[in-house]
């Protein structure tokens, strides 16, 4: 048994079963043992970032890994954005990076490069295997990392003759570090905090599922406090019968009102808030002067915690939810508001949202609060070109379940390649494409930066016409069936079909630009 087959058997037994991947020379004895080991699945990807993306989308619905493999430092470089992404949501992810041999480092091959430290600024946790003897124990280590409180983004860098050499075998999985214990301590001082008049609860990561929201709710009906989450939660689930819970705004204006008048910020599972980006004289903290502020150490479990605070306040077991509610079809002109409505009036039960619609996408959670009970998954880390890869990942984690994935046209193109794949695997996929050629987001903050002259130089850096995108074509083309809707009649009919469909489907949405 080589060192390849050795790491598979030790992925596969610690429960990683697929892997995305965009190999290279250095990695194919892996790419070879994959027929030897059958719990693992490979899944190809045509770029480094859809593979990243994927197996992140993979591992926040299936709540555990998936593997990556990359080739060399260029290739981890490829998919660095959307493991930052992974990162900042928190995400189980494992990297498997390929290198040089051991012995051929020193003569400076054309893709030699610095993979520790480029893998170290995504990844909470890396390891270099040196030694055939010992790449079992640091592939249980990686994925225990992984696994452990909080979850994280791991690394392995595995040289070429670590894999292509003879190795003992696998070993038995490593045992994750559990998240630490609720202290009496904390919970009191919660408590305290959230009963201060004026008191804000901020809930994210781990307690935007039912038994986290629901404990959320029962301590502000104790309480008083106002309930607000994280601005791009990583999976929350929403809809019909569940508690409904107000997002901050992306814009820190609009934040800084919803926050007005805080006196305590208690935040858990997500950082206190802070301003995306800085503006001239504007502030870089969202909380107001003078609001006190407690932030739960993340190895604690936060749905844990809620619970113990909600029976400490003797909080009530009923909490309000979200009445079931669904809108129209819409009518007549094709707009931001009429396909969020038109969505919200289609969606199916248990469907997985993925939300990259950036500015288009203002709608859709008013829209869709009362539709039936799903998951929405967001942009976490910023870094646009996540949702086509995080699509992918949650319709292989879920193949029962329907995914739509709501695309603006400018991010869809940084990783559009995610559509081959998701034909090649016939995952269950239905992409809408807010096509209204314009970074909208880069103009709206190209007036809030105060930039003094906004000439046709600078309008045309955020301008996609001339040509315009064809998303039916490129689709086609990899392919994936394609439509494109004018008005809202068209895409009321072709979002119907697509969801009867099995296997991906598009519709490229033509809609003005709002008018932010």
């Amino acid at each position: 048994m080589n060192g390849a087959r050795a790491l598979i058997e030790t992925l596969a037994d610690a429960g990683v079963e697929v892997c995305f991947t965009n190999p290279g020379t250095s990695e194919m004895h892996f790419v070879a043992a994959l027929d030897e080991v059958e719990p693992m699945r490979g899944i190809l990807c045509l770029f480094e970032g859809g593979a990243t993306g994927a197996a992140d989308g993979y591992a926040r619905m299936a709540d555990r890994p998936a593997a990556t493999l990359l080739h060399l430092g260029p290739g981890l470089g490829n998919g660095f954005a959307n493991l930052h992404n992974a990162r900042r949501a928190a995400t189980p992810v494992v990297n498997i990076v390929g290198d040089h041999a051991t012995y051929h480092k020193r003569y400076d091959a054309p893709l030699e490069s610095d993979i520790d430290s480029v893998a170290s600024a995504c990844s909470t946790f890396v390891r270099r295997s040196t030694t055939t003897a010992d790449v079992a124990r640091d592939a249980a280590d990686t994925v225990a990392a992984a696994m452990g409180s909080p979850r994280q983004v791991a690394t392995l860098i595995l040289p070429a003759d670590v894999c292509w050499s003879d190795a003992p075998g696998p070993v038995e999985p490593t045992p994750p570090v559990p998240p630490g214990a609720v202290a009496d301590s904390l919970v009191a001082e919660v408590c305290s905090a959230l009963s201060t008049p004026g008191a804000v609860l901020l809930v994210g990561g781990r307690t935007m599922r039912e038994a986290g929201l629901v404990a959320a709710a029962r301590v502000v009906a104790a309480t008083g406090a106002r309930l607000f989450s994280e601005t791009f939660p990583a999976r929350h689930e929403r809809g019909a019968g569940l508690p409904s819970v107000e997002r901050l705004a992306y814009l820190a204006e609009f934040a800084q009102m919803q926050l007005d008048g805080a006196t305590h910020l208690v935040a858990v599972d997500t950082p206190a808030p802070v301003s995306f980006f800085a503006y001239p004289d504007k502030a870089s903290v969202l909380t107001p002067e003078g609001c006190e502020v407690t932030t739960v150490d993340t190895t604690v479990d936060p749905v844990a915690l809620l619970e113990a605070v909600a029976t400490a306040l003797d909080a009530p077991g009923d909490v309000a939810v979200a009445s079931p509610a669904r809108p129209d079809r819409p009518t007549g002109e094709l707009t931001s508001e009429s396909v969020a409505q038109a969505i919200a009036a289609q969606l199916p039960d248990r469907a997985i949202v993925v939300d990259e619609a950036n500015t288009s996408g203002l709608f859709l959670p008013g829209a869709t609060a009362g539709g039936p009970r799903h998951d929405w998954l967001c942009l976490t880390g910023g870094a646009i070109g996540i949702g086509m890869p995080l699509a992918t990942g949650a319709a292989v984690a879920c193949p029962d379940r329907k995914v739509l994935s709501l695309e603006a046209d400018g991010s869809a193109m940084y990783t559009m390649q995610c559509l081959w794949t998701q034909a090649r695997e016939r995952r269950d996929v239905v992409t809408v494409v807010f096509a209204n050629h314009s970074y909208a987001v880069l103009n709206m903050e190209l007036n809030r930066v105060g930039a003094e002259t906004i000439g046709p130089k600078a309008r045309r850096m955020l301008d996609l016409t001339g040509p315009d995108l064809d998303f039916v074509a490129l689709a086609r083309g990899m392919g994936v069936k394609a439509s494109r809707a004018l008005t809202a009649e068209d895409f009321n009919e072709q979002l119907e079909a697509a969801l009867a469909e099995r296997g991906p489907v598009l519709i490229e949405a033509v809609i003005p630009p709002l008018g932010l």
